[in-house]
């Protein structure tokens, strides 16, 4: 049963509007990721010196500066165009409609002949409920109108617009090799100006009798004058470069290289050609120790394998500890990239009594499996296959957005890390919803049974006493948690959330926090879903990039070793789509990331990061060969 959905609070301020609070978000700033990824302020609520009106010199009187927004207020007040051109580039900005209203953003506008729409497309801005035109805000005026991506399950055209009255967050990329339009987070459509399509789309609009229609190549980024009262802030632009390349978000360079970590390991019983004559490449998910005076290293393979070895660099012997590959989902299998044996821990205790922990999807591919497994001390590389006992069996409807990183934290409670469930938008909105374990770190007791569970609450869970809310949830609001890390020394829980159209996230856990996800993602705007009930503000990342940056953050751990000094305390982490790995420093006092460096410069595919019992930390990759474990050394 889910929990009931109640708007948020609303106020009314003065003039045409009535606003949802959005103090939770910046206002008119760049954050230290965006000033160092090139972003630039075209609005900072304090003046107008960006702009000017079409064909002007200056700005007309009926475009005011009113509490750090740019307000049309008055007749006569005509089109505002950049006093800049621009030829590819990135907007991003919210508007503020009135009710019944219209307006529009234009780009590559040329300042010949006519009004500015006689050069340059306009995406929509408008009421869409009492607008008096039929194609809504954010579709490319007479042009191009939402879409559904052919591998979402939910066909559902999406409208993410919030009625008038409330701010929303427009997303513009004018790129020659490929332009899109995000409607507060949510992809609306792509379109490359010139190809087929777009000449036949403008050949049959009004707009195909302007000869020099969008084919500028670059111009003024226009706000129109509709004859309505509107609102705009947050106005941030970014230029690309020749290839569509941006700076990336890094005070410096740490110049280091990776190497293999144990080049002369072999892998027990794994061959990389399968029964079908096919190279199945050894992909790793987890490494991970226990606690138990062996100095042995454990490591999972999504595939379903999990492998021990001694912790020494020339070590060429491993052991399969356990082979799960009758039990989880063959991430191979199509759709499936994101399932598979997805997490391992050890057992605080694991010396004594010989649990550990895996997370896998079921075979039936509609279940996420957290079981206990037992290694017998007279065999110690080998654990009981017939020991399994499930600790938790979670339905999942989609095949995506699994999470399956566990840990056990300080406290000695296992951590589990869930996706919202799959598919684009959050469809069944789990992210908020605290009556499913769903987009949530779960923190349970495993050596307390209860009732008919093989587990406890926490009994200072966060929350236990809330009607409806599942117990078990420690932590909510996330998409898809990859991979997370407890601090050795600060206890800090660091964790990686993926985004879906525009940014990827870093974020601290803290006990009840809810991070957003999905009506947020990072320190953004998504969708349209009012607040639920009986949940928090949303809690700010510490740490979030772009898609320009990279597109899928493979969360890391926080260096306490002593091989590489220069690494110390900084948070480990990587993109798994371009390759890039970082090293990010926080200030724990002020609660902000300080300063975040390139770790190496090659790009390495990073599927997680791993830990020694000496805070020494390995990332893993995907390995055709078997070489799947590497470290950081100095060049």
């Amino acid at each position: 049963m889910k929990l009931i959905l109640k708007p948020a609070i609303v106020g009314l301020m003065a003039g045409l509007f009535v606003s949802v609070s959005h103090a939770d978000l910046p206002v008119n700033e760049l954050s230290l990721s965006e000033e160092k990824s090139g972003w630039k302020l075209l609005f900072d609520g304090k003046s107008m010196d960006e702009w000017r009106n079409y064909k002007k010199e200056d700005l007309s009187e009926g475009w005011k500066l009113v509490d750090g927004t740019i307000v049309r207020a008055d007749r006569g007040a005509g089109d505002i165009v950049t006093k800049k051109k621009y030829g590819a580039f990135e907007l991003s900005l919210e508007y503020k409609i009135s009710k019944g209203g219209n307006s529009g953003v234009m780009y590559h506008v040329v300042e010949g002949d006519g009004p500015p729409w006689h050069s340059g497309p306009e995406i929509q801005v408008q009421d869409n409920v009492d607008g008096h035109d039929p194609q809504k805000a954010g579709w490319l005026y007479q042009l191009y109108q939402p879409q559904v991506p052919r591998w979402a399950k939910v066909k559902t055209i999406p409208d993410s617009t919030k009625p008038a009255g409330e701010w929303n967050q427009l997303y513009i990329r004018i790129d020659p090799r490929q332009s899109e339009v995000c409607m507060n987070g949510v992809l609306y459509y792509r379109f490359k100006m010139g190809d087929k399509k777009w000449d036949e789309l403008v050949a049959k609009s009004k707009f195909g009798k302007f000869p020099g229609f969008a084919k500028a190549g670059e111009g003024h980024i226009c706000l129109q004058d509709h004859g309505n009262e509107v609102a705009y802030r947050n106005i941030k632009v970014r230029e690309l470069g020749p290839d569509g390349e941006v700076p990336q978000p890094i005070d410096g360079e740490m110049s280091l290289k990776g190497e293999l970590a144990f080049p002369n390991l072999k892998w027990d019983q794994w061959e990389a050609i399968n029964e079908d004559g096919r190279v199945r490449p050894l992909r790793l998910m987890e490494l991970t120790y226990a606690d138990d005076d062996s100095n042995r290293l454990f490591v999972a393979s999504q595939y379903g394998a999990i492998w021990t070895f001694e912790n020494q660099r020339d070590v060429s012997q491993s052991h399969l500890l356990l082979d799960l590959r009758d039990k989880v989902y063959d991430w191979k299998k199509p759709g499936a990239n994101e399932q598979g044996l997805l997490g391992l821990a050890m057992h605080p205790n694991f010396k004594n009594n010989g649990h550990f922990y895996v997370y896998y999807s079921h075979t039936d591919n509609k279940r996420s499996i957290v079981s206990r497994f037992t290694v017998p001390k007279e065999t110690p590389n080998k654990a009981d296959p017939a020991s399994e006992k499930i600790i938790m069996d979670i339905e999942q409807p989609y095949q995506n957005h699994n999470g399956g990183c566990i840990e056990f934290g300080p406290d000695g409670f296992l951590y589990i890390g869930l996706g919202d469930g799959g598919d684009r938008n959050d469809p069944q909105a789990n992210g908020q919803d605290l009556s499913t374990h769903l987009g949530a770190i779960l923190r349970i007791d495993v050596n307390s049974p209860s009732g008919d569970k093989p587990y406890s609450i926490p009994n200072d869970n966060p929350f236990v006493n809330i009607e409806g809310a599942k117990p078990e949830i420690y932590a909510h609001g996330l998409r898809n948690p990859w991979r997370f890390g407890f601090d050795k020394e600060t206890g800090d829980l660091w964790l990686g959330d993926v985004g879906q159209e525009l940014w990827e996230e870093v974020n601290i856990i803290e006990k009840g926090g809810n991070y957003g996800w999905s009506r947020r993602e990072g320190t953004h705007a998504f969708g349209n879903r009012p607040a639920v009930a009986n949940t928090t503000q949303p809690l700010d990342p510490i740490w979030e990039y772009d898609h320009r940056i990279g597109k899928s953050i493979t969360g890391g751990r926080v260096y306490r070793g002593s091989r590489m000094p220069q690494l110390f305390g900084k948070y480990l982490y990587a993109d798994y789509v371009t390759g890039r790995v970082w090293a990010l420093t926080y200030d724990k006092a002020s609660g902000r990331a300080t300063a975040n460096e390139q770790v190496v410069p090659d790009t390495i595919p990073v599927l997680a990061f791993g830990e020694d019992q000496n805070g020494e930390i390995y990332y893993l990759t995907n390995s055709p060969k078997g070489e799947s474990i590497y470290r950081f050394a100095n060049e």
